[in-house]
């Protein structure tokens, strides 16, 4: 008798030739990028770039992007936006982040989902279906963005479960995203 196994599917990972480019990069009005500026200082309590500043969306792979000339500063995902992790390093932001141990840094950094048990702290006004950025509980540094799979509260005292969906962490495509040279 032949015994059968059954097959693991791990995540789509991109080649490493493929590289994300930036792609329909267009000039968004004073008016557009104030707004997602805007959300992007309120949610987050990052300090925004200064009103007259030029702000571009673009599109890289299934990624809609902010970009402050070559940067690219900010994430939209659906109708929420986040900071990039180069952002956080360079403007820290005060709200929505989650601290974890540093036992969970090694599969954090490497793009996996955050588990509850590993969460020493969260702040309290995250609820469900946020945009969240991660930290590690030593250095304070962000690690990864993504969106909160439960409220704040409930990251911190949960012992078990998948507490946030990481949409962007270091050392990823996104990361490593060069500007597309013309």
């Amino acid at each position: 008798m032949k015994i059968l196994r059954p097959r693991v599917i791990s995540r789509l990972r991109m080649p490493s030739a493929m590289v994300l480019r930036i792609r329909r990069r267009t000039r968004l009005r004073r008016k557009e990028a104030a707004t997602w500026l805007s959300r992007l200082a309120l949610d987050f309590g990052t300090d925004a770039p200064s009103d007259d500043a030029a702000i571009d969306e673009a599109e890289a792979g299934g990624l809609r992007l902010l970009l402050l000339g070559p940067d690219v500063i900010a994430v939209i995902h659906g109708d929420a936006v986040a900071p990039t992790i180069r952002r956080l390093l360079s403007h820290p932001a005060m709200h929505r982040h989650v601290t974890v141990d540093m036992g969970a840094v090694p599969f954090v950094y490497n793009g996996a989902d955050v588990m509850a048990p590993g969460i020493v702290d969260a702040d309290p006004g995250i609820r469900a279906g946020d945009l969240v950025w991660v930290r590690d509980e030593k250095n304070r540094k962000p690690l990864a963005v993504g969106r909160a799979l439960m409220d704040g509260p409930t990251m911190s005292r949960e012992e078990k479960g998948k507490a946030i969906e990481t949409l962007h962490h270091v050392g990823d495509d996104l990361w490593r995203l060069p500007e597309e040279t013309p």
